[in-house]
């Protein structure tokens, strides 16, 4: 091993972490994306098209960066030549800018969907939907154009850490700090007030229909109100672990430049790498839907040999009439086939329609 700024504990546990995130990311993202590849219902709809880009960028993230951290964290030295040492930096920093942008994507599509309903078949055409994703992956390779052509900053080995990084140009100058605010606050800013807009939204609705229709709490309203409750559960879920894994590299990447505290970064990195590896639980694992399409794809690769329900929530009991909890169960997944994405936001005013779009 070389010799590194960073202490032989804090190097193990960065190896081992990126070894299992490998695993748990491959796995998780791929899986995700077969499955919503072989759900027709949920293939239909727009936001899967902007889910899709966020599995791909993390099935990249995992399988292409991931990798190559392990093996870096447990030489302590970079070993793979000078060739994928500028590659390298392309490949982690893209592949986190495209998942930072389908984060936005995901957002601004649920927020125009609540707030704007009648645009929302305009706005979401297949021709546009497959435009604003390649602008979105466009943007986050573009922006490293600059230092991997050395006309501001340049692609190097930083040998204090043994990190192939955007490093400064002769004259001093590097993006990588003007990368990290406007990569990290954009993105931030706009998911802030998407959110805080969508849930005034649904707080309005929910106020104005109760005043119109005059139906008290817990009465046919009950449902949507427990829908508008999940859907602002998993905003708030999203959210937390934006910041949770992207804010501690902002700031020691920005505060810390010079690595004071090596400790520090590595556990700020740790968190980065697990972005990649969570999101497939909180944008297909917190759906019901998603969790049909889990379940039927573990069905046809004869994981399983019966149609079981996906992690049974109160909604799926047992019912009081049969005596086989299997039977009510299997009625209430075929239920929530059948009614399609009911679970969104799509459910505040029951008249929205996604756009059909093939991928």
């Amino acid at each position: 091993m070389g010799t590194s700024i960073y202490p032989d504990y804090a190097t193990i546990f960065a190896a081992v972490c990126a070894s299992i995130f490998t695993v748990v990311g491959v796995l998780g993202n791929a899986i995700t994306i077969i499955a919503l590849l072989k759900c027709p219902k949920l293939r239909s709809h727009a936001t899967t098209a902007f889910v899709l880009s966020l599995c791909i960028s993390d099935l990249l993230l995992c399988s292409m960066s991931l990798p190559l951290q392990a093996i870096r964290y447990t030489w302590q030295k970079w070993t793979l030549g000078e060739a994928l040492c500028h590659v390298f930096p392309v490949i982690l920093y893209g592949n986190v800018a495209v998942s930072l942008l389908s984060m936005v994507g995901i957002t601004m599509n649920r927020y125009i969907l609540i707030a704007y309903n009648s645009m929302y078949s305009s706005i979401y055409r297949p021709l546009y939907i497959w435009m604003q994703l390649l602008f979105v992956w466009l943007v986050a390779f573009s922006l490293l154009i600059p230092p991997l052509l050395g006309v501001w900053g340049k692609m190097g080995l930083d040998e204090m850490t043994f990190s192939c990084t955007i490093l400064p140009d002769e004259a001093g100058h590097s993006p990588k700090k003007v990368f990290f605010l406007v990569g990290f606050l954009i993105p931030c800013i706009v998911i802030i007030i998407s959110y805080t807009c969508i849930y005034w939204t649904v707080r309005r609705q929910r106020m104005r229909l109760r005043s119109h229709s005059g139906v008290p709490v817990g009465g046919p309203n009950g449902h949507r109100e427990r829908e508008d409750s999940r859907l602002t559960t998993m905003m708030l879920t999203i959210f937390c672990c934006f910041l949770l894994c992207f804010l501690p590299l902002m700031l020691v990447n920005v505060f810390d430049n010079e690595v004071n505290y090596p400790v520090a970064h590595v556990l700020a990195s740790i968190m980065c790498w697990a972005s990649g590896v969570i999101n497939p639980f909180i944008y297909a694992a917190s759906n019901r839907n998603y969790r049909v399409a889990y379940t039927k794809l573990f069905r046809r690769l004869i994981f399983w040999s019966d149609y079981v329900s996906p992690m049974p929530s109160k909604s799926m009991a047992p019912s009081r009439i049969s005596k086989d909890p299997s039977v009510q169960i299997q009625k209430d997944v075929s239920k929530e086939a059948k009614d399609g994405d009911n679970t969104c936001a799509i459910d505040i005013e029951n008249k929205s329609k996604d756009t059909v779009i093939q991928l």
